[in-house]
């Protein structure tokens, strides 16, 4: 695979992005696509590894060392058939994955790793501008009809490959729009919003129904999906926020995360109601609390609303500068990260825990009082967390965003009136060979069964997802897991 000597040759290299002063001035992606010739530069560094690690690093199993091979020799178009025969959708995980499977790549034990997620996204973009990228429809239908409740990246995975093995589907969805997170959690600047519209039309072509504005289990009884469709796949992610219940949580100015991203998205889409209380960095000193994926979503979505000052902050102690490869590879390592939101311009604390919030006298909050944390290991080996004394500090904090995690799906609703059984932790009970729940006909797949995750594992759980289903209606199936 590659050129045998392309790693030798040829050093790593990435997209470029705009210039921070320039692309915080608008919420449209910033990031530059390599030319043609240096994406085939990046595929002859694929090294024929004996055993591609990469494989166990993705979670779609994509087959990385072939699609490589293919875009270093100049088949596009071959690279786009193996790049889609294990993602529906490259273009968002070109976009928003973390990469594992570049942190699992051989060169990376002692090197820079392969341009994965750079060369995935290349590959699906020519793909589209080239207009190789078209409906798929069923050559015959099977007469069986499958409600797939939720509209994010499982939903609409599980959803396209049950469409193509010849069912009727329809995808229902709460908001106004499809896409769930996708849609209205991440910002347009990390991915635009046409990308999930063209995979819409093409799904639409493709025979799947999409009903919007129906919230099954509150304005669509779920029994009704249960008796009238032939298979329902739970496709509703895991929606329910990790709070902080200290003192002084109440006073306005304090948000989940979620509440500021979504807002931002509608207003980019033009879709903002005038009826609602609009949360604003503006101006503001903003806290963010949490130091994941959302957080920094956060940061660069106030930094563009014109903040005075970002702080984030992580209770979890300052990861190392560099991970230890010999030790970690071909896992995911800790290590410190800089997203490109944090580039833009915050201040970030490790080992912080808020202990209370205080207001200004007029209900809205103004002061973070926070604490210094120590971490140290047990005997069990296991680390624990204790407040450092004397530590304690107060941060100026006109707009605080929660951004902590979610704990599991929203029970009310849905899973309560189905009545599906729940794992230890919350989620809808469920393995991963056939995705069935204790309900009869119900099946579920995506952040609704494992809990919070990645985009690429709800991929991939909305495809085995569908593999289930058609085994279950049919008695086997051609679709691949």
């Amino acid at each position: 695979m590659g050129k045998p000597t392309g790693f030798l040759e040829f050093r790593r290299r990435n997209r470029d992005s705009l210039p921070v002063a320039d692309r915080i001035e608008d919420h449209r992606e910033f990031v530059l696509p390599l030319s043609e010739p240096v994406v085939r530069e990046q595929g002859a560094r694929c090294m024929a590894c004996g055993i591609p690690f990469c494989h166990s690093g993705c979670p779609v199993n994509n087959l990385i060392p072939d699609w490589n091979d293919l875009v270093y020799r100049g088949q596009w178009r071959d690279a786009l058939l193996t790049l889609h025969s294990t993602n529906n959708f490259p273009e968002f995980t070109g976009r928003i994955c973390p990469a594992p499977c570049e942190a699992a790549c051989t060169l990376n034990i002692n090197d820079d790793a392969v341009s994965i997620k750079t060369i995935e996204c290349a590959i699906v973009d020519r793909g589209w501008d080239e207009g190789w990228i078209v409906p798929e429809p069923a050559a015959q239908s099977t007469g069986k009809r499958v409600a797939v409740v939720g509209s994010g990246p499982a939903g609409l995975a599980a959803a396209q490959q049950l469409a193509r093995a010849g069912h009727a589907v329809t995808v229902f969805e709460k908001a106004d729009r499809v896409g769930g997170l996708l849609r209205y959690g991440i910002p347009d600047f990390k991915m635009e919003k046409p990308l999930i519209d063209r995979r819409v039309e093409q799904m639409v072509a493709e025979g799947v129904e999409f009903r919007t504005g129906c919230h099954v289990g509150v304005t669509v009884p779920g029994r009704d999906l249960v008796s009238g469709f032939d298979a329902v796949v739970l496709a509703g992610g895991a929606e329910q926020p990790r709070d902080l219940p200290v003192p002084g949580r109440e006073l306005a100015g304090i948000h989940f995360a979620m509440d500021f991203l979504v807002q931002q998205n509608r207003r980019n889409a033009g879709l903002a109601s005038s009826g609602e209380s609009k949360i604003s960095a503006r101006r503001k000193h903003v806290v963010v609390i949490g130091g994941g994926d959302t957080g920094s979503d956060c940061i660069g979505t106030s930094i563009r609303q014109g903040a005075q000052s970002v702080t984030q902050l992580e209770i979890m102690p300052r990861p190392p500068e560099k991970e230890d490869r010999l030790l970690t590879w071909p896992n995911w390592p800790n290590k410190l990260r800089i997203s490109s939101s944090q580039e833009e311009g915050c201040q970030r604390d490790w080992s912080v825990a808020t202990k209370r919030f205080s207001g200004d006298g007029h209900g809205s909050v103004r002061t973070l009082h926070g604490i210094r944390l120590a971490w140290q290991a047990g005997s069990d080996g296991r680390y624990g967390m204790s407040e450092i004394a004397g530590s304690e500090f107060e941060l100026r904090a006109d707009l605080v965003l929660l951004a902590m995690g979610f704990i599991r799906p929203v029970r009310e609703g849905l899973l309560e009136e189905l009545g599906v059984a729940l794992s230890p932790q919350g989620n809808v009970a469920a393995d991963t060979l056939v995705y069935r729940t204790s309900v009869d006909k119900v099946f579920v797949a995506g952040d609704m069964r494992r809990g919070q995750s990645l985009v690429v594992w709800a991929i991939r759980e909305g495809r085995q997802a569908a593999r289930a289903v058609d085994e279950y209606l049919m008695g086997s199936s051609d679709l691949p897991r």
